[in-house]
């Protein structure tokens, strides 16, 4: 089979203006609707808040946004804040996209690893573990469509989702506690990074509580991908901005924490020589696809850490016209 191509967008740019920002959410809906209808598999985003740099902070009114300009690629957000959310207007808002995309829309719950986040909206971090119980309980309840008892009185949710038993949902982490949340909730576990003993620890407790266990686990090697002609010359101007990205991301994690394209680079030399972040040209792309080791995705980041829009359209372009009609042998 053919690599996952998943187009990701999440608007980051270090020295925004409404102007720059509007350009680039127009930029990042046709650039969807460009993967939609060249055969791209999935569009992901995230969720982030008090930034300051646009970091997508309402992934559930862009992936509305997305659907609508989409018709069949998936639409995933990983991950979402959900103890960030009320739990109600949660399973609202989740049930009309869910209605919206008639099921392609795959949301990963996750409890995040900022407190200032939290202390944004006013949600315990010492508590987030209990949050995240409660929300992902009340979602799968309220789904159901019928009354229930939530804090002491009767409510019921409409409508009722797209997708049965439910919206595709998932629990994101990295662990034993996410892992052993997933199992008892019957829900699919996305690890945070290539985790094979938390996915065997997962298994086991899908069994000890007599649920269906499914792991979507990341590659063992993650590779954020920007297509050139000339990669050299795309470094030399565009490598900044992958630096910006993967050096804020890396300060928001705490020692310990395990992610898929977590960066330790210093600098934009570290950071091409570490390979998460790799500027290709499309017959190195293909080549990629060969290694023994090769990524099971291709993540395209066009936009990445505020590339400007015209660079990230030429090399979402090369992309679909010179490596997606390319042959590849697996």
């Amino acid at each position: 089979m053919p690599p996952v191509t998943v187009l990701r967008l999440n608007l980051v740019d270090p020295d925004p203006s409404p102007a720059s920002l509007a350009a680039r959410y127009r930029a990042a809906l046709e650039m969807a609707a460009y993967a939609d209808a060249r055969g791209l598999t999935t569009v992901q985003t995230e969720e982030h808040h008090v930034t300051g740099d646009g970091w997508m902070p309402a992934p559930l009114a862009f992936a509305g946004a997305l659907l609508g300009a989409t018709r069949r690629i998936t639409v995933t957000v990983s991950a979402l804040l959900t103890p960030l959310h009320d739990p109600l207007r949660l399973a609202e808002d989740l049930a009309v996209l869910d209605l919206l995309g008639a099921g392609r829309l795959v949301t990963v719950a996750g409890l995040g690893y900022r407190p200032q986040e939290y202390a944004a909206y006013g949600r315990d971090w010492a508590g987030r573990g209990a949050l995240q119980d409660e929300v992902l309980e009340t979602l799968l309840t309220a789904w159901r469509g019928e009354p229930f008892r939530y804090r002491g009185r009767t409510v019921q949710v409409t409508p009722r989702p797209y997708t049965r038993p439910h919206p595709p949902l998932l629990v994101g982490g990295g662990s034993r506690a996410a892992a052993r949340r997933a199992a008892r909730l019957g829900l699919p576990l996305f690890p945070s990074a290539h985790l094979p003993e938390l996915v065997a620890y997962y298994h086991e407790r899908c069994a000890a509580y007599g649920t269906e266990g499914r792991a979507l686990q990341p590659d063992a090697r993650t590779c954020l991908l920007h297509v050139s002609e000339d990669p050299e010359r795309a470094w030399e101007r565009y490598g900044p901005h992958l630096l910006y990205e993967a050096r804020t991301y890396a300060s928001w994690q705490p020692a310990g924490v395990r992610s898929a394209v977590r960066s330790a680079a210093r600098d934009v030399a570290e950071l091409r020589a570490e390979g998460i972040y790799r500027i290709v040209t499309p017959q190195e792309c293909l080549r990629l696809a060969q290694e023994p080791d090769a990524p099971g995705s291709w993540v395209l980041h066009p936009l990445c850490g505020g590339i400007p829009v015209d660079e990230g359209w030429r090399a979402l372009r090369l992309f679909t016209d010179e490596v997606l009609p390319g042959p590849v042998s697996y």
